[in-house]
């Protein structure tokens, strides 16, 4: 279970290095600093796109687009569900933006799980790309 929230903090430590509603993330830095530091903001945008590049070819590998949909699906009926019941509110922007950052973490953290689950659950290993 350790390894899922690792891979899930990881996630989520990735979209909001991205873009959160602070003024602490690589979107709004590059919108001040781009001229001045260029070749930084290069540098930062490329390890940044390539840990989505990891994470989301293991997602779609592992869940597929439909997994990533049904996971998101889920994310949304859980929020509507506490929403309906008041025990959430969701009357700032900000709100939306963390429980969407916190929804697209949860399928990349299970993306990146998923074949691990499916060997514990069933004992069978996933072996994709034999030739690599």
């Amino acid at each position: 279970m350790s390894g899922f929230l690792w891979r899930l903090a990881a996630a989520f430590g990735l979209l909001t290095a991205t873009f959160n509603p602070t003024e602490w993330n690589y979107v709004n830095w590059v919108k001040v600093n781009f001229a001045q530091q260029m070749p930084l903001a290069v540098l930062w945008g490329l390890l940044l796109f390539v840990g989505y590049v990891i994470y989301l070819r293991a997602t779609l590998r592992s869940i597929g687009a439909f997994g990533m949909f049904m996971v998101l699906a889920i994310a949304a009926a859980s929020v509507w569900v506490l929403h309906d019941y008041g025990l959430l509110t969701l009357h700032e922007t900000s709100q939306v933006v963390w429980l969407g950052l916190a929804a697209m973490a949860l399928v990349l953290g299970i993306g990146l799980s998923w074949s691990h689950v499916r060997r514990r659950l069933s004992g069978q290993a996933d072996i994709d790309d034999v030739d690599e």
